[in-house]
């Protein structure tokens, strides 16, 4: 997967601790959060399971659409994974690649 401005949510299991985050390069941030490369909320609380992800064209409008999500009650931001996953799957292989 090419990189681009990518907002995401990672999750520790079904409807669990929820986190909302933005980069440049999806893949190789997903794996610092697999991985616990970078201490911090993901680490902490073993956020290691991508379960949703947008890419954008421009980095401002994926900024400005992290920054809206961060802002939504939970339960919006759970029924947005259940449209687009309902089982809440791990999507890191779909991202990752062979």
């Amino acid at each position: 997967m090419p990189a681009r401005p990518t907002v995401y949510i990672m999750t520790n299991r079904p409807r669990g601790t929820l986190y909302v985050g933005v980069t440049g390069n999806l893949v190789r941030r997903v794996w610092e959060h697999r991985s616990h490369a970078m201490p911090g909320f993901t680490d902490r609380y073993n956020l290691e399971h991508l379960v949703w992800f947008e890419a954008h064209d421009r980095p401002g409008t994926a900024i400005q659409r992290e920054k809206s999500l961060k802002r939504w009650r939970r339960q919006w931001k759970i029924e947005l994974v259940e449209a687009h996953n309902p089982a809440w799957r791990d999507l890191w292989a779909q991202i990752a690649g062979p």
